[in-house]
């Protein structure tokens, strides 16, 4: 990747990057109860990783 990137690249990089985080811990007992363990990467909108799923940027 060239060492400068487009700044529409680059947002468009920074949102996928933010779909990918766990959702806060305070989401599980909200949804769920609190007996209830269930993981917070549950709850987000896209699941994703550096080495599958590449993204169309």
């Amino acid at each position: 990747m060239a060492r400068a990137k487009h700044p529409g690249k680059k947002k468009r990089l920074v949102k996928a990057s933010r779909q990918t985080r766990w959702a806060p811990f305070w989401t599980v007992p909200k949804m769920y109860g609190k007996a209830r363990r269930v993981h917070p990467g549950r709850h987000t909108s896209v699941k994703r990783s550096w080495k599958r799923g590449k993204i169309k940027a």
